[in-house]
Parts: structure tokens; sequence; C-alpha cells
């Protein structure tokens, strides 16, 4: 076989011969030792039961700043209702976005709709077959173009997420080289043979063993290569916002009142929520005119860098304004927020 280079790196500075400290041999010993055990250690994700482009391409795509617990929730319904790339395509918008729900960041679904459309477009309905093509698309860069192509395409590119971030700067004892310096080192370690296994292995290893806080180096395969065995100095993450949010929930004859947010809003442009209410100056929740209202239930729900409590308080239609009411039926095909699709399945609405 053929091996090809990284049409990332074609065009790039070349590459030193050697930009880690690791001799030839460590680093044959590095590849067999981390393939072992990825070999042995694998989590048996659905996206990993085949090579097919599409299906990697949308695991890749969910798994952008998700936790791999919440897109195992979305995953396989996604695929349900778009099973190929034509079918993506050829889906309105809203459909995306509500197949999309409670993944947040919905720029993504998005940008996966616009991409679906020019691969048809411009493609004849294939994925591109090497990274650089692929990061021309929406919603895909540098590591993203990288993961697809050598998971689906055998390309030899190195990956670098926060995962294997971590777990190159301990094995080589970097704390303040360059982010550039990583994606070298990365791709100077890469099993040309294996590049796709290879990169799943090195995120899976930051995943499982190689963790932020409290690494498990006694179950490292690395450990006798790693210039730290253990965590560097990290700097002190700004604390989390915290926020207090109050919502109405109008329901009447199997229907169920929501508003859209704003289209120029930063977050989940265009989706459908419940309508919010305003705090009261005393502690009680009130919606325009109305007085104070009891909470019905409480959840919490985080949102980027802000954990927020939601008060939910059940209300007479009277005094609404601005929304729509929609049938229970159809609401789970709405472009809903994640947080709206909670509350209507802890009220037991949908």
């Amino acid at each position: 076989m053929t091996l090809r280079p990284c049409t990332l790196t074609m065009r790039a500075t070349i590459l030193p011969a050697n930009p880690i400290s690791l001799t030839s041999a460590e680093q044959r010993m590095f590849r067999a030792a981390l393939l072992r055990w990825f070999a042995a250690h694998r989590r048996p994700l659905p996206w990993r039961q085949d090579r097919d482009p599409y299906r990697i391409w949308i695991s890749e795509i969910m798994l952008q700043q998700t936790r791999v617990g919440a897109v195992l929730e979305h995953y396989a319904e996604f695929l349900r209702r778009f099973p190929g790339l034509d079918s993506l395509a050829a889906a309105r918008r809203h459909e995306v976005l509500a197949a999309w729900s409670g993944l947040g960041y919905y720029r993504r679904a998005r940008a996966l709709h616009r991409a679906a459309r020019v691969i048809v477009r411009r493609h004849g309905g294939r994925l591109p077959g090497n990274a650089l093509a692929l990061q021309s698309l929406p919603g895909i860069g540098r590591y993203t173009a990288a993961a697809i192509a050598s998971i689906a395409f055998h390309e030899p590119c190195a990956v670098v997420d926060g995962n294997v971030e971590r777990v190159l700067r301990r094995l080589l004892g970097w704390r303040r080289q360059p982010l550039s310096r990583i994606w070298e080192a990365a791709q100077q370690l890469l099993s040309r043979r294996s590049p796709g296994n290879f990169n799943q292995a090195m995120m899976e290893l930051g995943a499982l063993v190689c963790l932020p806080l409290a690494p498990r180096c006694e179950a490292c395969p690395l450990r006798r290569l790693c210039a730290t065995r253990g965590p560097l100095q990290r700097p002190a993450r700004p604390p989390r916002q915290t926020a207090e949010i109050i919502y109405a929930l109008a329901a009447r004859d199997q229907r169920v009142y929501l508003v859209r947010r704003g289209r120029r809003e930063s977050l989940m442009p265009g989706m459908w929520e419940l309508p919010q209410l305003l705090p009261a100056s005393h502690g009680a929740p009130h919606l325009g005119g109305w007085g104070p209202l009891p909470p019905d239930f409480t959840l919490r729900h985080s949102i980027t860098v802000t954990d927020h409590t939601v008060h939910v308080c059940r209300v007479t239609p009277a005094g609404l304004r601005g929304g729509r009411w929609f049938r229970l039926q159809d609401a789970p095909a709405l472009p809903l927020t994640g947080l709206a699709r909670r509350i209507l399945r802890r009220a037991s609405l949908i």
C-alpha cells in the first residue's frame, strides 16, 4: 500500500527530522505500545463499527465540545432520521435542528446541513477523501478534517484535541511550547501504517487514562517513556458563572405555548423555547401584569460556561404574547432548545 503524505502538511514548512526528544527506537516502541493498548481497551462506540465516512463525519461533528455519553444518546436517532448524505442534504434546516436538540452548540448542526448540501452539489454526494478538501467544508476545521481523513480514508494526518495535547505535553515534559509544536510532535509520532487507530488511541488514552486532574499512570502503556508521569501544573480555571431562569409553562387541549428565539441571538438563534418570566422584586416570578407565581418544579441546566437554576411555573394562557400554540404530538419534531425539551419531558408532555 502506498502511503500518501498528509495533505494538511504538504504545503506547510517541512518538519524537522526529529522535533521531539524520543529516539527512533523509542518512537517505534511508543506506537506499538499504544496500538496494543487500544486493541485491548477501546470502547465499543457505534461509529467505530465500520469506516463509513458519513457516519464518522457525523460522530466527529457531534463530539466537538460534547461528552461521549451525550453523543451516544443522540447518534443512533440522528442516523435513523438521516441515514445518508442525500437525506441530510434534502432535509429542511428545522428538521436537522430538531434532531440535534439536546446536543447544544447548534452552529454545528447548521454547518453540518450546509456541508451536506455542498457535498451533494460539488462532490457528487461523496465526502472528500483527503483532509485538505474536507477542511474547505462548513464546520470542519483542522482537527476534524484530520480525524475524518485518517479514520475513514487512512490518510496519515495526526490529530490534536484537548486529550491528545494533554498526553503529549506530559509525555514530552512540555509546559510552554506553542500548540504548533504539539501538532508537529503528533505528526512525527503518528503511525503511518495505522493512522486512524493511532489517532483514536491517543484520544482514548487521554479520555480514559491520562486524565486532567488524576491521571491513572499505573495503567498507562506509555509510562516508561513519559517525562512527567503525572499532571503538569495547570493554570487555575476561572470560576463558572451561575444564573437563574424562570419559564412559563402553558399547556391546554394537548397543545403547548412556545416562543421563538431571535435570529440574531448569539446562542440557539431561531430555536423554540418556553416564554421567560421576569423575576419580581420580592423573589417570586411574574409575567407582565400577573402576580407572584410559585414554581411548579426546578431543575439544573448548564449552557457553555454558566450553570443555571431553572424554575418552571405553570400558567394560564391569558396574557401570553409573541408566541404560538403547538400540538404536543408535533413538539418532538420542532427545533426546540435542549432546555425546552428537558422541561417538556419533565412535565410529562412529550
